[in-house]
C-alpha cells in the first residue's frame, strides 16, 4: 500500500515514522524543503511547494498512491485534499470548505454562534479598519486581536498584555481591518486532538503546548517550543467534567460542519483555555498540532495506516485507536535568536540521545553535516511511566545537541506543571 505524506516538518516526520512501522506501507512525500529524517523513510520524494496542487496530484497519481495525509494547514486552504479526492486518492485532511474551521477565524466563530456550540468567547468580526478601531477605542479590558486568515500560529496580539491600544490600532491597520476581536481568555491552555471520519470522532490524549520562546513562559510566541502529556492521557488541571465539555464541543463542531454540507474528515485539533467558567475555544485547527502530533503519535500502539483507512472509509470507531499508558515530553531544539533573529546555516551536531525519539524539522543536510535554518530545527520526545522519567529522557537528548541552538529546559518539569495547577486553583 502506498501512502503520501504532504509536508516536511517535525509533525510530518512523526506521521511518517508512525506509518513506517508497518513494513507493508510504501511512503511517498511532498515537501518544500528536504527533511533528512523523513527522506530516510520514504521511497519517493518530491521537493515542491506544498500548495502546488497540480504538481502534487501529478506526483501522487504517477506513483499510484492509494491514500494521502496532509500535515500543514496551507495545503488544506489551497485545496490539495479536494484535488486528491477528485483523482481517486483517499485523503486524510478536510476539504477546503471544511478546513475553514481553521483557515477562516470569522467562519469558525460565526459557525459556533449559529449552531449554538458551547465554549465560544465574546467576539466581533470586522472587515473594515475604522469599525475595528472604533471598537478598540471603546473596549475596556484586555482584547485578543486575531487576523481572519492563516498566520502560522503567530498572528494573535493581545491588547493589554503584549501591546497597548495605539499598537493594537496600528496592527489592525496593517491587517486592513480583517480581524476577529475577542475577549481575552484567562486560564490554562490544553489541546484535545481527534481522528474524525466525517461523523465519528475518536479522541487522543490531552497535550499541553508551550508557545513562549523562553523558560518561565516569557518572550514572544513561537510555533511551539515543546509539549507534554500524562500517563493517564489527561492533565491534572483538567477535570473529568472539563474533558467531557471539551469533547462535546468537538463533537458539536463536527456535527455542525456535516449539517452545513461539508463533512470534516481528518484530524481535528481543539485548542482550549480552561477558565474559571470551564473550557473555552481558543481556536480549532484542521490538522495535527506541531509539536502535539509528536506526543500522541509516539505512543500510538494501533496501526496508523489502518486508522487512516477507517477515516477515509467512514468506519472509524474507538476500537481502532489505542495509545500506550505512557507520559511524553517533547522538547524542540531551535536556532539561537529564534523566533526574531534565528542564526541560519550554523553547523550543529547531534550527540548520543539515548532512548528518545528524534524528529527533524527545519534543518538542512549537506554532505552528511546538519545546519540550522530559520525555524524550529528538531525535536526529541521522551517516553516514560511518569512525567519525570519522560522529561529526563527528553532533556538528556536535547542537551546532547551542540551548536548555535537552544531549547527550553523547563518543559515537562514537575515545577512547571505545579505552576500550571496552582494557577488553575487560584482562578477557581
Amino acid at each position: 500500500m502506498k501512502i503520501l505524506v504532504v509536508g516536511g516538518g517535525g509533525r510530518e516526520h512523526a506521521i511518517a515514522r508512525a506509518l513506517a512501522l508497518d513494513r507493508s506501507i510504501e511512503l511517498c512525500a511532498v515537501m518544500s524543503r528536504r527533511n533528512p529524517g523523513m527522506a530516510r523513510l520514504t521511497a519517493r520524494l518530491l521537493i515542491e511547494k506544498e500548495t502546488n496542487v497540480r504538481r502534487i496530484v501529478e506526483f501522487a497519481t504517477g506513483q499510484e498512491v492509494e491514500y494521502a495525509i496532509i500535515g500543514p494547514e496551507a495545503p488544506l486552504e489551497a485545496g490539495v485534499s479536494d484535488a486528491l479526492e477528485e483523482a481517486g486518492i483517499g485523503c486524510v485532511g478536510p476539504s477546503r470548505a471544511a478546513a475553514r474551521l481553521e483557515t477562516d477565524k470569522a467562519f469558525c466563530r460565526e459557525m459556533m454562534n449559529a449552531h449554538g456550540i458551547a465554549g465560544c468567547p465574546r467576539y466581533r468580526v470586522f472587515h473594515d479598519v475604522q469599525g475595528a478601531i472604533d471598537f478598540i477605542n471603546g473596549y475596556v479590558g484586555d482584547l485578543a486581536i486575531k487576523p481572519i486568515g492563516l498566520t502560522g500560529g503567530k498572528g494573535v496580539r493581545v491588547m493589554g498584555e503584549q501591546i497597548d491600544r495605539p499598537q493594537a490600532i496600528e496592527y489592525v491597520r496593517s491587517l486592513r481591518g480583517h480581524v476577529v476581536l475577542e475577549e481575552r481568555l484567562i486560564g490554562e491552555e490544553f489541546t484535545l486532538q481527534a481522528f474524525v471520519d466525517g461523523k465519528h470522532l475518536v479522541p487522543m490524549p490531552l497535550v499541553q503546548d508551550h508557545k513562549r520562546a523562553y523558560e518561565g513562559d516569557i518572550g514572544p510566541n513561537t510555533g511551539g517550543m515543546g509539549s507534554y502529556s500524562m500517563p493517564d492521557h489527561g492533565l491534572p488541571f483538567v477535570t473529568d467534567e472539563d474533558y467531557r465539555t471539551a469533547l462535546a464541543i468537538m463533537k458539536d463542531a463536527v456535527s455542525a460542519l456535516h449539517k452545513e454540507g461539508f463533512p470534516f474528515r481528518g484530524i481535528l485539533y481543539g485548542q482550549f483555555m480552561n477558565t474559571r467558567e470551564g473550557p473555552r475555544v481558543v481556536e480549532f485547527n484542521a490538522r495535527f498540532g506541531d509539536p502535539e502530533a509528536m506526543n500522541v503519535l509516539s505512543i500510538l500502539s494501533s496501526d496508523f495506516g489502518d486508522v487512516l483507512i477507517h477515516i477515509v472509509e467512514g468506519t472509524l470507531s474507538p476500537s481502532n485507536v489505542r495509545f500506550e499508558q505512557k507520559a511524553t515530553v517533547c522538547k524542540y531544539v531551535v536556532p539561537q535568536g529564534y523566533p526574531e533573529t534565528p542564526v541560519m546555516n550554523a553547523l550543529l551536531t547531534i550527540g548520543e540521545y539515548g532512548g528518545a525519539f528524534l524528529y527533524m524539522a527545519n534543518i538542512e543536510e549537506r554532505d552528511g553535516i546538519l545546519y540550522t535554518q530559520a525555524s524550529r530545527t528538531l525535536a526529541f520526545v521522551g517516553l516514560g511511566d511518569t512525567l519525570e522519567s519522560a522529561e529526563a529522557i527528553a532533556e538528556t537528548a536535547a542537551s546532547a545537541v551542540t551548536g548555535h541552538v537552544r531549547h527550553r529546559k523547563d518543559i515537562g518539569t514537575t515545577a512547571l506543571l505545579e505552576k500550571r495547577c496552582a494557577h488553575m486553583r487560584e482562578l477557581q
